[in-house]
């Protein structure tokens, strides 16, 4: 038996194991910085089979990193495990809390996190069978949903001396995410005013709402004069308590996404212009607080490439009837515009693609495509921005399912998200084998590195002052 054949014989022993694991996680839904559970039975999983684990780092409690061998290369895998608040869903393709108003895995990183765990245990398998040298860090990475994990533990250092990295995530389609995506600032605009009776003595009254309803309508017309790629979302999260008292504290918290960290950073600074002005209008003192910023992912083709070789040599999942029955039943549970949004995102039709469920390996396709940029932020960004990195995604919901939805939460905890996790679980192990074995491959994805970035250091977006959350 060879090296290869050998680690896809250990994976689909390890089937039952990884099914289990994804089950109880999904299960055990927790949000960002509270993943106890997750966190808790991936390391102890990690640390049975005989990886050294750290836990916690980066100041963050369900942070962790797990490592096996000595050496060089040394070839990371990102984990994720937090769930989403309010998507409580059952394996039903009925709208069925499990238990109203908690979160559900509606990203599929009860599978995310399984399948680099999975791929772990196979490099350890045959590392140790065969006596190939190297190191495998497998990393915990909590709060992905709030953009956040990722960014505390690389400013903390974490992602330092490596190799390469690879991750995926479940989505519809096998293939690769070959994309950048947007780098982003979250922030909250906190106004001071001061309160007073709204009737009989508005003129001794600072309205903090006022700043926030300008800042708004200012922050509108600024969007004419930003790069036509950039998003600027606001939402209002405190307006006052009653319509006869001037509100004396009003919030808004934005979120500023581009394709680029360095034109975040130019329309941010534009926004608190505009903020400011609107607290010197209204007579009210201003507050920022950053929550989360991460940069924009860049993808590094020298490892991509393999990537879509193993996938192309492990080959795509097989959806039996039951599975395919399932996804036609949460396909029709989207409304057809939906579906056909996503096919219009791919660039291909139901036919090339697969309908309801993806049964192919494909080429870049669509807005995952090299050059392009997914309008969404992701903090494996900022891991991309120290080490080469690598990224797939897998079909683990039917044609149509968007992520962050109830549909999304029974599809990833169903046999459907399980076979994702399988055939990704392998297409990692066998690319990270490439890249244990390959010092060419390595280099070329280290020059590329270097081309792309400029030879440029790594510069964290979040103050130095903030700290991860604790509960």
């Amino acid at each position: 038996m060879s090296v290869r054949s050998d680690i896809l014989a250990y994976l689909d022993g390890q089937r039952p194991l990884l099914v289990s694991l994804a089950k109880d996680i999904w299960q055990h839904p927790q949000t960002g910085f509270k993943e106890t559970y997750a966190a808790t039975l991936l390391s102890s999983t990690l640390r049975e089979a005989g990886f050294r684990v750290t836990a916690p780092v980066a100041g963050i409690a369900v942070a962790f990193v797990a490592e096996w061998g000595s050496g060089t290369p040394v070839i990371g895998i990102l984990g994720e495990y937090d769930a989403l608040p309010g998507l409580s869903q059952q394996v039903s393709a009925k709208r069925q809390p499990v238990e109203p108003n908690t979160p559900g895995h509606a990203c599929g990183h009860n599978l995310l996190g399984v399948a680099g765990l999975g791929s772990a245990l196979a490099l350890k398998h045959v590392m140790e069978k065969y006596g190939i040298v190297g190191t495998v860090r497998f990393f915990g990475c909590p709060a992905e949903e709030t953009l956040m994990g990722k960014v505390f533990m690389a400013r903390a250092g974490v992602f330092g001396g490596l190799d390469a990295v690879l991750t995926w995530h479940p989505m519809y389609a096998n293939t690769l995410w070959a994309a950048s995506s947007m780098a982003l600032n979250s922030f909250k605009l906190t106004f001071h005013g001061r309160a007073a009776h709204a009737a009989s003595a508005p003129e001794a009254g600072r309205s903090a709402l006022d700043a926030v309803v300008l800042t708004d309508v200012g922050t509108n017309f600024l969007r004419e004069h930003i790069v036509s790629d950039a998003r600027i979302h606001c939402i209002v999260t405190e307006g006052g308590d009653a319509p006869n008292i001037v509100p004396a504290c009003a919030q808004s918290w934005y979120y500023v996404r581009a394709p680029r960290r360095s034109q975040v950073e130019h329309i941010y600074e534009r926004v608190l212009n505009v903020a400011r002005g609107a607290a010197l209008m209204t007579d009210t003192a201003m507050e920022v607080e950053m929550v989360a910023a991460c940069h924009e992912y860049l993808p590094n083709e020298s490892i991509q490439a393999v990537l879509l070789k193993n996938m192309r040599e492990v080959g795509p999942p097989h959806f039996d009837a039951a599975d395919l029955t399932f996804a036609e039943e949460l396909k029709n549970t989207v409304p057809s515009g939906t579906v056909n949004d996503m096919l219009d995102a791919y660039g291909m039709t139901s036919d090339e693609i697969g309908d309801p469920l993806c049964g192919a390996v494909l080429d870049e396709v669509g807005t995952l495509t090299r050059g392009a940029v997914q309008p969404v932020s992701t903090d494996v960004g900022d891991v991309s921005q120290i080490v080469p990195t690598g990224q797939l995604t897998a079909c683990c919901m039917p044609l149509g399912v968007p992520l962050h939805s109830w549909q999304a939460v029974a599809s990833c905890g169903s046999e459907i998200g399980f076979k994702g996790m399988h055939f990704v679980a392998k297409s990692l192990a066998l690319t990270a084998l490439d890249l244990l074995q390959s010092p060419a491959l390595v280099e070329a994805a280290r020059q590329e590195f270097e081309r792309t970035t400029g030879g440029k250091e790594y510069l964290c977006p979040i103050p130095g002052d903030l700290k991860p959350p604790e509960y």
